[in-house]
């Protein structure tokens, strides 16, 4: 796993639901694993009108209390901002 990008994805049931202490208790052992840690840059502009999820550390999804919420499209453009930066490092680090 040494030199090879990382991201994370979270869902919780709630809006204060821990998406970013989970993101950040899971970096910890992808770094000791030699893993680089990709986040979300603030040139997303999702991160600023996001109402339900999603930080620089990574995508999150509020998926609600019944977890029948399906993922809005700030959600999604987060998603895809995180893989395209997995995809764009993983392939500089070849």
């Amino acid at each position: 796993m040494e030199g090879k990008p990382a991201g994370v994805f979270t869902s919780t049931g709630s809006l204060h639901g821990g998406q970013e202490t989970t993101i950040l208790t899971l970096a910890a052992p992808l770094i000791h694993l030699g893993m680089i840690f990709v986040g979300v840059p603030y040139s997303t502009r999702e991160l600023f009108t996001t109402t339900s999820g999603g930080s620089p550390y990574g995508p999150g999804h509020v998926a609600g209390g019944d977890s029948q919420r399906p993922i809005d499209e700030n959600e999604a453009a987060i998603c895809r901002v995180l893989g395209r930066r997995l995809a764009q490092i993983g392939r500089k680090l070849q």
